[in-house]
């Protein structure tokens, strides 16, 4: 007797074609980052002579792109170290502030109910759409007058400003989703609203608060129009978008460009990995409260 496959299970040659594309798709993705690195570490004389050598020799492996990327200039390098930890100082700060900031507003926007609600909400967006070379210029009245022109401390006001109201509108509609039973049930029990926030809310709305934290720090990171305003003429301020863009002139090895551009993404990418695992823990304290 033969057994008959369930209508449930995925047909042989539909699992066969899922994985094609999959794998085509990594290859058009991964490729080209795979292809730079392994260009970053070969010598550029090597480069010139045998571009499409995918696997370089040991005899030939060179870092000397990435240490000239990332000194400084008074030890021969293009300083990118320096600017990344600029960014990440600038980044963290704009992380912080504005999830802080926007975890309270966000709850406000979903939970209060009062006149023309729906008109706030739709304010709190349209700030976000605004394009950067229109904000540019008030921003940089207002930072004039307070003398934080030219300085870390600005920048981050600045992408403070720029990324709560999109945070705002990200954690709303992520606490619009949350039962408000259980708000309720912390509130007979005696919990007052700054105690049910801590101990009920965000540990429901912990992968939305991570989701959205993750996406303000890539805005912050990758910013380079405020940061090429406010920085432009004190070198030792610039953040990693403006010491890249240095990185593309003719004169500049493109084995310096391929690492110093490798070297920027990757806190990007080290952030995402860890932030997957608290996205995990996140839906599991939901799920136990």
């Amino acid at each position: 007797m033969t057994r008959r496959r369930s209508p449930l299970r995925p047909h042989p040659a539909a699992t066969a074609g899922r994985v094609a594309v999959i794998a085509l798709a990594l290859i058009f993705a991964l490729g080209p980052v795979l292809y730079g690195f392994v260009l970053s570490l070969r010598p550029y004389t090597s480069i010139v002579q045998a571009p499409l050598d995918l696997i370089p020799a040991w005899d030939e492996l060179d870092f000397s792109g990435y240490t000239t990327a990332m000194l400084d200039p008074a030890q021969g390098g293009f300083g990118l170290g320096r600017f990344v930890l600029n960014s990440l100082l600038v980044a963290a700060c704009t992380v912080v502030l504005s999830i802080v900031v926007s975890i309270l507003g966000a709850y406000a926007a979903a939970r209060l109910r009062y006149r023309g609600r729906g008109f706030v909400n739709g304010i709190i967006l349209g700030v976000y759409l605004f394009p950067g070379i229109v904000l540019s210029v008030p921003l940089f009245v207002l930072l004039a007058k307070a003398g934080l022109t030219g300085s870390l401390v600005g920048l981050f006001l600045v992408y403070v400003a720029t990324t709560v109201p999109v945070a705002i509108y990200m954690l709303r509609n992520y606490f619009q989703a949350l039962p408000e039973s259980v708000e309720e049930a912390a509130i007979v029990d005696g919990a007052s609203l700054p105690q049910m926030l801590r101990s009920v809310v965000l540990p429901i709305a912990l992968p939305g608060v991570v989701a959205t934290a993750i996406y303000v720090f890539m805005i912050a990171w990758n910013e380079y129009f405020y940061a090429l305003l406010f920085l432009v003429q004190d070198r030792e301020l610039w953040t990693a978008p403006l010491g890249i863009s240095q990185l593309a002139d003719f004169n500049v090895p493109v084995t310096v460009l391929l690492a110093g551009s490798l070297a920027v993404t990757a806190p990007v990418i080290v952030l995402f990995f860890i932030a997957q695992r608290y996205l995990v823990e996140g839906l599991t304290a939901g799920a136990e409260k």
